[in-house]
């Protein structure tokens, strides 16, 4: 099975990330917010995430990539967030290494709501909700624009990252429907407009829900330009059965090869977190037990 490595990378040491060090740099690097209530927020991949007081919250990066990631949000998540119709996570300070925490760090705001794996979308109308948000996010980016491996790329480059994916459902009954989903993607014409900015990672975990409908978007650290199929994905990965067309409907960009991709990249984006989802399940580290169900629930929707 492929290894998460392929999605964030692996963590860096073993550095007891605790509220003890929060404060420690709170007070060393922001002391006029030291006196802040520190609570846990469960969840984080690429940056291990403490609530601050009621409207801020502290990340750390944690994995390999992190600090990379974290700069890519702290450098153009401030440029586009004005321009988009959800709330999302901008940073209002930054942390500087030091000899408390060797990497950069940041203090965004808090996005209020329940992820979307604990919490999934249940309204129809957020359909809506997401072709907002993304006919404002999906401008053409600048030729400085941070570029990803695996994001907003053409499908064909991850077809070996697929197969080996799909072998974790070996056996089941949609995996002929994933492979031929998948073989119609890559074929499909690929992106040949301008670039387009991407969040580049939607999947439950980096959305919150409010009201059973789209609330926020959270972490922006694979922000990059490209096509976006990737991000239309979403259609299927965080929208509730049936929704799709409707979500394409208010949209109203895609074409129908566009339309293919992101169908292609939906079924992928769900065997990441069947896998991952697993490896939760049984234990492992990097697991996040929540996404299995998640990606169950998307591939379902990605095959209908």
């Amino acid at each position: 099975m492929p290894g998460h490595a392929s999605i964030k990378g692996p963590v860096m040491g073993d550095l007891a990330f605790d509220q003890d060090l929060v404060r420690a740099l709170l007070r060393d690097q922001h002391p006029d917010l030291a006196d802040l209530e520190v609570r846990d927020v469960d969840g984080g991949w690429g940056n291990q995430v403490w609530r601050l007081g009621d409207e801020l919250a502290v990340r750390l990066p944690r994995v390999d990539r992190g600090p990379a990631m974290l700069h890519a949000e702290q450098t153009w998540l401030p440029v586009l967030a004005d321009g988009l119709p959800l709330p999302t996570p901008v940073p209002v300070r930054l942390g500087r290494p030091s000899s408390l925490f060797g990497h950069p760090w940041t203090i965004v705001r808090w996005v209020e709501g329940e992820p979307a794996d604990h919490t999934p979308i249940t309204r129809a109308d957020a359909a809506e909700v997401l072709a907002e948000f993304l006919s404002a996010l999906h401008d053409p980016a600048p030729a400085d624009a941070p570029v990803n491996p695996t994001r907003g790329v053409p499908l064909a480059r991850l077809r070996g990252g697929f197969d080996g994916w799909l072998e974790l459902i070996a056996g089941h009954p949609g995996a002929d429907g994933a492979r031929e989903v998948w073989d119609e993607a890559v074929a499909a014409p690929v992106w040949s407009d301008a670039p387009r900015w991407l969040h580049g990672d939607l999947h439950p975990a980096n959305v919150v829900v409010r009201d059973g409908t789209l609330a926020g978007v959270i972490d922006f650290g694979e922000l990059c330009s490209g096509d976006p199929a990737t991000d239309l994905a979403a259609a299927w990965v965080l929208l509730p059965a049936g929704a799709a067309g409707r979500f394409f409907d208010a949209y109203g960009q895609a074409d129908d090869a566009t339309v293919t991709r992101a169908r292609g990249w939906a079924v992928l984006r769900a065997l990441v977190l069947i896998g991952i989802g697993r490896n939760g399940r049984l234990g492992l580290p990097g697991g996040k037990p929540t996404w299995e169900p998640a990606g169950h629930a998307a591939l379902e929707r990605a095959l209908a």
